[in-house]
C-alpha cells in the first residue's frame, strides 16, 4: 500500500469509494434514507473539489487504484476518513489516520478531532480518541446520531 497526496484527477474515484463505503458498510447503522442523504447519487463536484484541495488529503492506493482517503482541514478537524468496502480492516484507515495526525502535529496543532458515525466510533477509540459529545446533526432531511470525538496529539 502506497499512502501519496490527493490530486485533482482523483476526485471520482475518490468519490465513488466513499458512495460505495458508506452505502455498504454503514448500513448496519444507518437507514436508508439516511445513506442516501449522507452519500448522495449526484454531489456537488466543485464543492468536493474544493474542499479536498483546500485540506491536506491522503489517498491510500494499492495495484494503481485508490483503495481509501482521509483530509484533514485547518484547526486539526478530520473531515473524511473512508476505506474502499473491499480493503477494511486491513490497516489502511489505520495507516491514513497516522498520516493525518502527523500532519495536525506539523501544522501545530495540540489536537485532532472529528465528527465520527456509529460505525467509525469503535475505530477511534481504538486509537485513543474520546467523545467530547454526543450530537444529532441534520443534513438533507435525515438525522444523523455521531459523536464528536478528540485525541490530544
Amino acid at each position: 500500500m502506497e499512502i501519496r497526496a490527493y490530486q485533482p484527477e482523483d476526485l471520482e474515484e475518490v468519490y465513488r469509494l466513499f458512495y460505495d463505503t458508506v452505502h455498504s458498510v454503514n448500513r448496519a447503522d444507518y437507514a436508508p434514507a439516511q445513506l442516501d442523504a449522507w452519500a448522495p447519487v449526484e454531489m456537488d463536484r466543485s464543492r468536493w473539489a474544493d474542499s479536498l484541495l483546500s485540506h491536506t488529503t491522503w489517498v491510500a492506493c494499492e495495484s494503481g487504484c485508490i483503495i481509501g482517503f482521509g483530509d484533514l482541514a485547518e484547526g486539526g478537524y478530520l473531515d473524511r476518513l473512508y476505506v474502499h468496502k473491499d480493503f477494511v480492516r486491513r490497516g489502511v484507515a489505520s495507516a491514513l489516520l497516522k498520516r493525518l495526525e502527523a500532519s495536525a502535529a506539523c501544522q501545530g496543532c495540540g489536537r485532532v478531532y472529528a465528527e465520527a458515525s456509529i460505525t467509525a466510533r469503535p475505530f477511534f477509540e481504538h486509537w485513543g480518541y474520546r467523545v467530547v459529545k454526543r450530537q444529532e446533526k441534520p443534513l438533507r432531511g435525515q438525522v444523523f446520531l455521531n459523536f464528536v470525538m478528540e485525541k490530544m496529539l
